[in-house]
Order: C-alpha cells, then structure tokens, then sequence
C-alpha cells in the first residue's frame, strides 16, 4: 500500500498482522449502522428489528465460515476479549465444578500475551497449574512434551490451547495433533485455539479440526478494531466475564456492537473469497522480499522455514542492530513495519517467542516482522529492498 504521508515519504505499510488496512467492502457494510440503523438490537420495535436482523445475519456468515453453527459464536470487543472468555470462562467453569480438585492448563510457551497473561491469573486468582510446552526452531509446538504433559497432569487438566498460527513468526502448529493427543489422553479437557493471526489465511474448520473454542478478530481481516468472536463448542461450559444484560445466551453480556459485528462478518467472508489467490499472490510478494533482503544484507537469517509459516510473514533477524532504532529509520523512510510485540505504554518487550524457539539474543536484538497482505503491491515490496540495506547499514556503521 503506497500512499502518500503529509510532509513525508510515500507509505509503504508491512505491518499487516499487526492491524490490517479496512477493506472498502467492510466499510460500505458497515456504513448504515453508523447512524441509519440505530436500535438496540434486543429491542422490540422496527429500529431494533432492524439491527438484530443485521447482527443475526452476520452471526450465520461467521458461524458458516469457522465451521460452527450459529448459536456457538460469542461476540466480543476483539481477540483480546475472546482469548480472556476462553482461559479464564473455562478454567473459572472448571474449577467452580471440581469443588477443590486440582485444575491444570496447558498452553505453548508462544502464546499471544492474551493467552498467556489469562492463564497467569488463573494460577494466581483460582490457584491453577500452568504447564508451557516449548517449541522447537522454527517455533512449531513440541507434540512430545504436550504428550508427556498430558500423561503426568491426568485428569487435572481442563484446558488445552495453542494458537493456530504464531503472530509474531507466523509458524502454523500442527492443530489436529493437538486435539487427537488430547483426546486420548485428557478426553475431559476443552482444546481452544487463538486463530487472531490465522484466520485470514486458513480455513479454520479445516486447519483447527475438533477443536472446542475458536478466537477471532476483525482488525486483522480488514475489518473494524474493537469486534471478535469466540466460538463455543456446544456443550462446553465457561463462566461469563461480563454478567448484567444476559446477552449472547448469557455468556457475554452488554449491547451489541452491530457495526463490528457486520464489519467482522464482512471482512471474514472476503478473506475466506479470496484466500487462494491471496495466498499465492502475497506468498510470491513475501519470498522476494525475503530473498531480496538475504541477498542484500549480510548477516540476516529468517526466524522459520517459509513452508511452515503464513503466506504474509517474514520474520528477519539482522545482527548488530538495534530493532527500535531500524523501526525508526524504516518509519522516517515512510516504511511501516514491527520490532515485536508492543505494551500499553508502546515500549518492545523482549520477545517470548523468538526466546522459546533459541534464537540467540544477540540476532534477537534486530529482530524486525515485516507482515504483507491484502493491500500489499510490488512496489512496495521493491521499495523496501531499497531502503532496508541502507538502514541497516546506516545503523552498523
């Protein structure tokens, strides 16, 4: 995406997996429940009508899509939201129903902060047990340790959940392992997957089969910021986050946002349109510009094997440079890209993942996400070969 910036350089945006650009189908749906649509959706007059029709219609589109029926999806303020309700509505349920018996969690030790702050609280507020299983390399999920973990835990364990696909490297875990693992050997325990970063690249159903809870956002698909989704396995038990209203059959309650409902709806339907083309589209974009910056950069390696990661990632570690400072020097040039995971406050964290999978914190220090995607174009991507060497060579020198 190549626009111009006032007083500056054109911007050239790789920051796709951080937030996506809206698509202008999302904005036309999402348009009339601006201000023509206006009722509260649990009302009872035409205005109400009116929107609930609009948010129950977008529920079926979402439902179909993730491959869940329609009473399954929860609608929440985003994936932040939806991984919360998963960890701690599941584990909350579960310790409610054990009545003093041991109750255990097991995740990746590459979870988005979402998951893993989720299941600090549990431990620290319901007296959980957390149990992290690595990751090898190239970040991919440790089918051994999960294994050894579940046959030590036993029926202790309540909750399973790995993410589908890792959002700062962008490795994809092998879901259908997972929940075959754990049905044989934790078969009472609930398997969730957070499929924030996935979902715009995966068919969900088929790349997450039997899973019981589901994560989504619409700001990574091109939607609006502040709308997601988690999909609730019928039969599966959580304690609602939010109580008052009895909303989304008293599992999130408060007024639906059914502007973001359409706008999720909206966007998660043109990615699941377009995805095959996309994928080898941007697929394409991606490897020239990682072998482009290989080429062109000494002393650059990639975090994980292209074949095991999402079409838009390319994670790049370049040694004896700072990523604050190169994301300073990209910015100045008009090129947006990621250094890793960001607080509140806006400072970079070291990064969990890059840690978990032994990069060393040397390469680490350097580390950049550059993260294409449905509004990425050749010359963006050229453009960039063209700034990056000299940053980077800016900064060593």
């Amino acid at each position: 995406m190549d626009r111009q910036t006032p007083g500056g350089p054109p911007l050239t945006y790789l920051d796709h997996a951080a937030s996506a650009p809206m698509r202008d189908e999302v904005v036309e749906a999402m348009a009339p429940f601006a201000s023509g649509v206006f009722g509260h959706p649990s009302g009872q007059h035409r205005q109400a009508r009116a929107a609930r029709q609009a948010l129950e219609d977008a529920r079926d589109t979402i439902a179909e899509l993730l491959g869940a029926a329609p009473r399954e999806v929860v609608f929440t303020s985003g994936g932040t939201e939806a991984d919360n309700l998963a960890v701690l509505g599941v584990l909350g349920a579960a310790v409610r129903r054990r009545s003093g018996d041991a109750t255990a969690v097991v995740s990746s030790s590459v979870e988005h902060a979402a998951v893993l702050e989720a299941c600090r609280v549990a431990s620290a507020r319901l007296g959980v047990v957390h149990e992290r299983v690595g990751v090898d390399s190239q970040g991919l999920f440790d089918l051994a340790r999960l294994e050894q973990a579940l046959e030590d835990l036993g029926g202790d364990v309540a909750l399973v959940t790995v993410m589908l696909a890792n959002n700062e490297v962008g490795t994809v875990q092998p879901l259908g392992d997972v929940v075959a693992l754990t049905r044989s050997l934790a078969p009472q325990a609930v398997v969730h997957t957070d499929a924030v970063q996935a979902a715009a690249w995966l068919d969900v159903a088929q790349a997450a089969p039997g899973v019981d809870l589901v994560s989504v956002s619409a700001h990574k698909l091109g939607g609006p910021k502040g709308a997601g989704a988690l999909v609730v396995g019928e039969g599966t038990e959580i304690e609602p986050l939010f109580v008052g209203g009895g909303q989304e059959r008293e599992r999130r309650s408060g007024t639906h946002d059914v502007a973001g409902a359409v706008g999720l709806a909206t966007a998660l339907a043109a990615a699941a349109r377009e995805r095959e083309a996309e994928s080898a589209r941007v697929g394409a974009l991606r490897d020239r510009l990682a072998d482009g910056l290989l080429h062109a950069v000494p002393s650059v390696i990639e975090a994980a094997a292209r074949e095991l990661v999402l079409p838009g990632h390319c994670h790049l570690c370049f040694s004896g440079v700072d990523r604050e400072e190169l994301v300073v020097l990209l910015d100045e040039a008009g090129v947006c890209v990621s250094a890793g995971a960001a607080c509140a406050s806006g400072a970079l964290e070291p990064s969990h993942v890059l840690a978990a999978m032994g990069v060393p914190a040397a390469s680490a220090r350097g580390s950049i996400r550059f993260s294409l995607g449905h509004t990425t174009a050749a010359e963006d991507v050229e453009r960039v070969l063209a700034v990056v060497p000299e940053a980077v060579a800016r900064l060593r020198g």
